[in-house]
């Protein structure tokens, strides 16, 4: 069976949030045209209480290149073992991470040895640009949040303002230098050397934030439920709690009775005390975010976030309005920034406030019932 049909087999998906078929995509960018095809590592991870790509660049390096040089064989070699394109890969590493591990994985490139599927004669896959096959690219210290979207990260690459491109077409087709692409998050391609070599086990790895005492990144089945992985690692707590599951920008809000489903997306969980943390320090924490890691290309995500945290901070909020203006974002933002910017507010006011006693909440009286009437299902 040859890696493809093992990815196939396994149903990996993208760890990067999305979940995306990673056989789908790269069956898409091996069918695609063209003389030059391109991998991208995505190592940026800037949402918020997501460490797991750290952990997986400390611990197995060497897993996350090897990843990468089989997408480079799996683009570059036809059916008879023979290089009929020229590949490169880029591992877009944040500036941290970099500084902590980017020597490392360096050191790892410069080891590659030529590919085992190119015998009988062929040559190495030589670099589509000169110098490696793989190299590692920092990703510019002011790119930002919005500068691990992985068009954004193209335009990083290319030298080009940092900011989500307009889709379709989509790098499958046109990625980096208006190239076929594969873009997948560290965790995916240290799963495809785990398949590779017969060790994947469909585990995933976890990231545990906020009120509990072990926090950290563990590993364990991706079936696992929420509530499974807190009460395994201690950390289900012993007081009125919710969660935020995905990332601590934009992931979902649940309450404590929700959490029997799992983990989905960047694959983090934050504990939040239900009385320690109040609703409008909260959607102001989330709302400074997001407008802090706005690009400002979009007028909706620009003017629309900036309008939410002006009526969060009035005296007396229009929750009517500040609905409205949510659910525009949604419908009208360019890129995934502002169309998640509602999704913690809005699973916070559905899933946690509506749930909340009057008198522990700092909010005027009346305005819990009239901000659930605005946000119910």
């Amino acid at each position: 069976m040859d890696i493809f049909q093992k990815i196939k087999a396994a149903n990996l998906v993208g760890r990067g949030g999305a979940c995306f078929p990673t056989a789908t995509k790269w069956e898409m960018v091996k069918n695609a045209a063209g003389e030059k095809k391109y991998i991208v590592c995505n190592a940026s991870e800037g949402e918020p209480g997501v460490k797991k790509d750290g952990y997986i660049l400390e611990h197995f390096p060497e897993k996350v290149i090897d990843g990468m040089k089989i997408a480079v064989d799996f683009l570059s070699l036809g059916n008879k073992g023979k290089k009929t394109v020229d590949v490169k890969g880029y591992v877009y590493i944040n500036p941290e991470y970099y500084k902590k591990y980017g020597k490392k994985l360096e050191d790892i490139i410069r080891k590659i040895p030529p590919s085992p599927l190119a015998k009988g004669g062929n040559p190495p896959i030589p670099p589509c640009e000169g110098g490696q096959i793989i190299e590692v690219f920092k990703k510019p210290e002011s790119a930002g949040y919005i500068g691990g979207e992985e068009t954004s990260a193209l335009n990083a690459i290319e030298g080009k303002r940092i900011e989500p491109r307009l889709r379709p077409p989509f790098p499958t087709t046109n990625g980096l230098w208006n190239c076929p692409t594969i873009i997948n998050n560290v965790e995916t391609l240290y799963n495809v050397s785990l398949v590779a070599s017969g060790e994947y086990k469909k585990n995933r790895f976890y990231t545990i934030n906020g009120d509990c005492l072990w926090t950290g990144v563990y590993e364990f089945s991706e079936d696992w439920t929420i509530e499974k992985i807190l009460k395994e690692t201690n950390n289900y707590p012993n007081f009125d709690f919710f969660t935020q599951i995905g990332g601590d920008g934009s992931g979902e809000i649940l309450n404590s009775k929700q959490l029997n489903i799992q983990a989905t997306g960047a694959g983090s969980i934050t504990v939040f005390s239900v009385l320690k943390h109040k609703p409008l320090d909260l959607i102001k924490k989330w709302l400074d975010f997001f407008i802090s890691e706005s690009c400002g290309q979009c007028t909706p995500c620009r003017e629309g976030i900036y309008r939410l945290l002006e009526i969060i901070k009035s005296p007396k909020p229009d929750w009517q309005l500040f609905g409205e203006l949510l659910n525009n974002l949604s419908e009208t933002a360019f890129c995934g920034l502002g169309c998640v910017v509602p999704v913690p507010i809005k699973s916070y006011f559905e899933n946690v406030l509506a749930n909340m006693p009057e008198n522990e909440i700092n909010l005027p009286k009346g305005n819990k019932k009239i901000i659930c009437e605005c946000f119910k299902q």
